[in-house]
């Protein structure tokens, strides 16, 4: 139900004449909701073009694979046709993230959506991939090992 939250603060900021911008972040999940996507069919008809949203793609939800439970293919091409401009990385490139993020608003006058491609459990041997670490919680001494992994 985030989406059509900040869509309504992307608005409202809008309103006020502030410069504001709004960021919000999805699961690939949430991508399931009817909610969602009439406040992103909303968004560009108001030209909110300082809203961004950042959906984490990592393909997993809480009871199978995205194309098992409901495939979003194509997805990107949906938003595009939706009207929002899409910018799609690497979701653990930090560096590409920020640089999108620094494009909001986007002179194309268009809401954005960053597609975060992301790997569930990304650097845990034992956690990549993985379904049941989407909402499993590990134990200490799995936890030790996931950080030891992870370098923390």
């Amino acid at each position: 139900m985030a989406s059509p939250i900040a869509i309504g603060m992307a608005l409202a900021a809008r309103s006020a004449g502030g410069g504001s911008r709004v960021f919000c972040l999805l699961s690939d999940g949430e991508c399931d909701e009817g909610s969602n996507w009439e406040g992103i069919l909303f968004a560009p008809h108001h030209k909110l073009d300082n809203l961004c949203v950042v959906v984490d793609f990592n393909k997993i939800q809480s009871f199978g694979s995205v194309a098992e439970v409901l495939n979003l293919d194509p997805f990107a091409e949906k938003w595009r046709s939706f009207g929002w401009r899409v910018e799609e990385i690497d979701g653990h490139d930090l560096d590409a993230l920020e640089r999108v993020l620094g494009t909001v608003p986007a002179p194309s006058g268009l809401p954005t959506v960053v597609i975060a491609h992301t790997v569930k459990g990304k650097g845990v041997s034992f956690m990549e991939n993985k379904l049941e670490w989407h909402y499993r919680s590990p134990s200490d001494e799995l936890l030790a090992q996931a950080l030891a992994e992870v370098g923390a």
